[in-house]
């Protein structure tokens, strides 16, 4: 039997009062937990994740369908009000797909397997990559390592052009649909994606069935639309895909891949990189396989051929509210995704249990008389997989009531065994931190926020390690994309946080046929301890924002991250600078080719620009100014009233930092946090001035390097409105 370590009598025990309580209600809340505790239930977890992955749940599927029905009717049971509320959106999927050279046509598919019940279940999707267009395409193979754009300055200097070439590069290194990205960018006219077993095949442990890693068959599926410029529905942005919306034409989607684009196993991969010739690749290149990795070309022709269904399917949403006693109007939401590229057990469905229990525990407490002074809102997504569809339609559809009512989203995904971790809007930082301090690992014992910081501690430099070890609070990541937060953080401005657990469950089934109930309660969280702890810390989070005197925002650790970020970038400019004028050199000189093996020619590299002097003066005069404002809403806050007034104050303060939308992307509108261009999932922090300098455009960084100060500027404003609105100043005309 495994129970719930609760750390609220540590936390009673304490002098301090919760953040954004005052000493006589941190009792109270305590309390509310202790009870919220009482009432979570870890058997239900394997229960839920059975049923919910017993047959196939894509986005539009008849079993999707059949789940959100389940899931609306636990809502209700546990006294939520609940609703499906429905999408339109498109979502291919493939009609034919054939990848063959002489000899050899590739198997493109996942056997099922007797350890694996529903493996052999029908219904499922076939291996591919949504949103790659149709294409028929013959031509020779290139190798592209990962396919990022570092890769193709390396095979430049190689010589190697894929301008009318197949690319096939392998998984990771970045997000898979910056590879047919840039792949298009440098001419080819097909891309093959495949997971090598060095990632999480053979090389890392046992496969699946005796272990948890890909075995030869496993296929990573997954959406190359182009999400960096917008996610949801490719044929709406920026409004919500229902019924009667407008809608571009196919061909005028911008986010649809510009060439064909399939993924594959590593059984069919070897075959074609068996053919390859060229240059033997770099060390770092080479994967697994037991073959010399040839970068290419070779003599053999690879034929690719992709049809699709390009269908308007149904995309449901599960909404369910628990209306505030106090504060109907301010919104606290909660949000897991539920579909699945095929069963989903790890991803999504680990974390959707988890928000299940966590909504029953919600639901229990009110049933004994409690109520949130806020609405709390509880959201199961459908069609996250594809990009990210039901969150952001519905966010679209309700940008401005959101913009008015939601204090703040978290969003959990897959959940495993391991460490805590969270990223998400610093001017939560302290909050989340706290909350962390509440809630024990399951395993260990320790809090999950202590269990994070030693395994921060053990992973950092030694320059990091004492402020890590200084510092009462934890730093969380910075957002970039790759789940439902998006759409709520970087295109309305609203303040989120993405938890969960992991680090030491495998992932050797991510996105295949066998990401299954039986893999998961194997290796993923095999006894939901860790299920049982996110619903804890969820349930733990949710309450204390909805129930706070006043909410829990505190800007300096918001001033201190945004200082550090703003200090990165006169350092990228030197060290751009320096890279520069000595590669210039050793190009001038001859130094570099005389390195170079006279019988491999390479490509010199051109000469390059020289890099401008660039003024950061006004940014660091905006940065300054938020340091003080944010020690002055510090002293004001505590001892302020709480009021409505206040509470508005403090919900906009995020919305503030949105612009008018970053260069050649609009929709991303959040000027501290975005996902890279060309990183995908990965997060650029000051995007707009980062980016500008790492593409050279010295023109464009000193444009915004004026506007993101602008931005800081109006959220220190706002943070003074904060400040005037705890009532413990005066203001004078």
């Amino acid at each position: 039997m495994y129970a719930l370590v609760s750390l609220l009598a540590i936390a009673q025990s304490s002098k301090e009062p919760l953040l954004g309580f005052s000493s006589v209600s941190s009792g109270g809340q305590l309390a509310a937990e202790a009870k919220f505790d009482s009432f979570l239930d870890r058997a239900d977890l394997p229960v839920w994740m059975k049923r919910l992955a017993a047959k196939p749940h894509h986005v539009g599927s008849p079993y999707g369908l059949k789940n959100a029905e389940f899931v609306l009717g636990l809502f209700k049971s546990w006294g939520f009000d609940a609703q499906i509320e429905r999408f339109y959106v498109l979502f291919p999927s493939p009609k034919e797909r054939l990848l063959e050279i002489p000899g050899f046509r590739a198997k493109l598919a996942e056997p099922a397997i007797k350890e694996d019940a529903t493996s052999k279940a029908p219904g499922g999707l076939p291996t591919y990559n949504a949103y790659s267009p149709d294409g028929d395409v013959t031509g020779k193979l290139v190798y592209v390592n990962y396919g990022m754009p570092k890769d193709y300055e390396t095979l430049e200097s190689e010589g190697i052009d894929v301008k009318g070439k197949i690319v096939i590069a392998r998984y990771g290194g970045g997000w898979r649909g910056i590879k047919p990205k840039v792949a298009a960018e440098h001419g080819a006219i097909g891309c093959l994606i495949y997971s090598d077993p060095r990632d999480d095949g053979f090389f890392q442990g046992d496969v699946y069935p005796n272990g948890p890693f890909r075995n030869p068959n496993g296929v990573q599926r997954g959406s190359i639309a182009d999400m960096p410029l917008y996610p949801g529905d490719p044929l709406t942005p920026g409004v919500g895909a229902t019924k009667d919306a407008k809608r571009l034409a196919i061909k005028d989607a911008a986010t649809i891949a510009k060439i064909p684009t399939l993924p594959i196993s590593y059984g069919d991969a070897l075959p074609l990189l068996k053919t390859l010739r060229g240059p033997v690749a770099p060390a770092d290149w080479r994967g697994a396989l037991p073959i010399t990795y040839h970068i290419g070309a070779g003599d053999t022709d690879v034929h690719l051929k992709l049809k699709f269904n390009w269908d308007i399917v149904e995309a449901r949403d599960v909404i369910a509210k628990l209306k505030g006693s106090e504060l109907p109007d301010e919104w606290v939401i909660r949000g897991n995704h539920y579909d699945g590229w095929v069963m989903g057990a790890d991803d999504p469905l680990s974390g959707s249990v988890s928000l299940l229990e966590e909504a029953k525990g919600i639901g229990s407490l009110a049933k004994t008389g409690w109520r949130p002074k806020r609405t709390m809102v509880y959201c199961l997504w459908d069609g996250e997989e594809p990009g990210l569809l039901g969150s952001t339609e519905w966010v679209e559809t309700h940008q401005d009531e959101l913009t008015k009512k939601a204090v703040a989203y978290l969003n959990t995904d897959t959940i495993g065994r391991g460490f805590f971790s969270v990223g998400g809007s610093h001017s939560l930082e302290k909050f989340i931190n706290e909350v962390e301090r509440s809630v024990s690992d399951p395993e260990t014992h320790l809090s999950i926020a202590e269990r994070a910081r030693d395994q921060r501690i053990v992973a950092a430099s030694a320059a990091d390690r004492k402020d890590l070890r200084d510092k009462p609070d934890v730093p969380i990541g910075a957002l970039g994309s790759g789940s439902d937060y998006s759409s709520f953080l970087q295109h309305v401005g609203i303040a989120s946080f993405d938890m969960g657990f992991g680090g030491e469950d495998p992932g050797g089934v991510y996105h295949s046929t066998y990401d299954s109930y039986d893999w998961y309660s194997r290796f993923g969280d095999p006894t939901f301890v860790y299920g049982l702890a996110t619903a804890q810390m969820g349930g733990h989070t949710m309450m204390r924002l909805a129930d706070a005197d006043i909410l829990p925002f505190d800007f300096r650790n918001l001033a201190d991250t945004v200082e550090k970020y703003a200090k990165e970038l006169p350092k990228l400019v030197d060290t751009t600078r320096d890279e520069t004028v000595e590669l210039n050199r050793q190009i001038k000189e001859g130094t570099l080719k005389a390195t170079y093996d006279p019988t491999k020619p390479k490509v010199l590299p051109k000469v390059k620009a020289d890099v401008p002097a660039i003024d950061f003066t006004a940014l660091n005069k905006a940065v300054a100014r938020l340091k003080e404002a944010a020690r002055d809403y510090a002293i004001t806050s505590a001892h302020g009233k709480p009021s409505a007034e206040l509470d508005q104050a403090l919900i906009q303060t995020e919305r503030t930092l949105l612009g008018s939308g970053l260069p050649r992307r609009p929709w991303y509108r959040h000027m501290i946090y975005a996902p890279g261009f060309y990183t995908g999932y990965g997060v650029k922090t000051l995007p707009s001035i980062r980016e500008a300098l790492e593409q050279r455009d010295w023109d464009e960084a000193k444009a915004e390097i004026s506007k993101v100060a602008e931005t800081l500027d109006r959220l220190s404003d706002a943070i003074g409105t904060a400040s005037i609105a705890t009532g413990t100043i005066s203001v004078h005309a």
